[in-house]
């Protein structure tokens, strides 16, 4: 890519419990991201189940920071400033912002202080249920149950509670029928989902990835949208359906009474995870080979070596790209883009932290009664 960029060397583990040697990590990023962040005060998540990461984009000055948090195979991703939801290989972890452990963080002489600070809380354990997005309507916590084909909420005594499946998935059974991947919101209650075909054959949606990609209303159970390619994300904003559609590289929005895609850009990868905040779209994109992804829309429009893992961020008042960050090795899959909106520094501390043996939060009736 021809446009200038900024160059952030990190390095992290490949995802392995056992942490074998360090996989070194190259990140290009555009001018324009750094100022894109701070003028927002954001930050913003990527989840990678590649390499088993959650990686905080943050502004530092006028330099972009990379951070990278080891959880495993890292998938759904759904919080603000208060709290923070991580969906795993097999477990929800349920993470909390607690400024008051900041102090006592370490940092490099060129770091700001960090604004946020999220401490894993709760575990849920799930089992093996290829959970993707994930959402909070009020207290309650929405994810997409991948592997059963249907919308769960959490509670204590069982791996999930199955809420809503499609009309044409019969029963529960735990072999991928639709792929049931992406989940839209409108207030506290699941409003759109994606899938990426209308089976209900084990893995039936193989067959018909293509252009088998469907929208579906979760009140009505109805199809809005049919014949798109690997949809993913999709996401109300200001009254407008927008979804990414994977397979072909692409944003569109949805005219949910005609079921007509409009298409708003193009990208440079297969288009998966989107955020959108003050008009402006995260768009979060993987490094797709040949195979398995052979023979859809965007690897006949833009050959592999066209093709990034990292992000790109469309105005979507001026349908231009304004910003990008690319992963130039080390992970090649982006699955959840997430801004967290009023931190410009967010931090995440590791699950074997040890601060975490001090980040004892207490509710305020029982701090008000601490001796000093």
């Amino acid at each position: 890519m021809s446009a200038p960029t900024q160059e952030v060397a990190s390095a992290a583990p490949p995802p392995s419990d056992k942490k074998p040697a360090t996989l070194n990590l190259k990140v290009t990023a555009s001018p324009s991201l750094v100022p894109i962040l701070a003028r927002n005060n954001i930050s913003v998540l990527f989840s990678t189940y590649d390499a088993g990461k959650v990686i905080i984009l943050r502004s530092a000055g006028e330099r972009l920071n990379v951070h990278f948090v080891g959880f495993g195979r890292t998938m759904g991703l759904a919080g603000d400033l208060t709290r923070l939801a991580v969906g795993t290989s097999h477990s929800i972890l349920e993470l909390y912002n607690f400024p008051g452990i900041v102090s006592e963080l370490p940092r490099g002489d060129s770091e700001p202080t960090p604004d946020a600070c999220f401490v894993l809380r709760h575990s849920h354990v799930t089992g093996n249920i290829d959970i993707h997005e994930m959402a909070w309507g009020g207290d309650e916590l929405w994810f997409v149950n991948s592997r059963f084909s249907c919308l769960c909420t959490r509670d204590r005594a069982h791996s999930f509670i199955p809420r809503w499946r499609p009309p044409f998935i019969k029963g529960l059974s735990p072999d991928d029928r639709c792929h049931l991947n992406g989940l839209a919101m409108s207030g506290a209650r699941p409003a759109y989902v994606t899938a990426i075909a209308a089976s209900d054959e084990p893995e039936g949606w193989r067959a018909d990835r293509v252009t088998g990609g469907i929208v579906m209303e979760v009140a009505s159970g109805e199809i809005v949208a049919r014949g798109l390619s690997m949809p993913h994300s999709p996401r109300l904003y200001r009254e407008e359906l927008f979804v990414l559609d994977s397979g072909t590289g692409s944003l569109g929005k949805i005219d949910r009474r005609s079921g007509r895609r409009d298409a708003i850009a193009a990208f440079s990868g297969f288009t998966r995870g989107l955020d959108i905040y003050n008009d402006l779209a995260f768009v979060g994109l993987s490094q797709v080979r040949d195979k398995p992804f052979g023979g859809l829309p965007l690897t006949e429009r833009l050959r592999e070596e066209e093709r990034f893992c990292g992000m790109q961020v469309l105005d979507l008042a001026t349908g231009r790209v304004e910003a990008f960050l690319k992963f130039e090795s080390g992970v090649q899959e982006i699955f959840a883009v997430h801004v967290i909106p009023g931190a410009r520094f967010t931090t995440i501390l590791e699950a074997d932290d040890p601060l975490l043996a001090s980040a004892i939060a207490l509710p305020p009736d029982a701090l008000a009664q601490l001796r000093g």
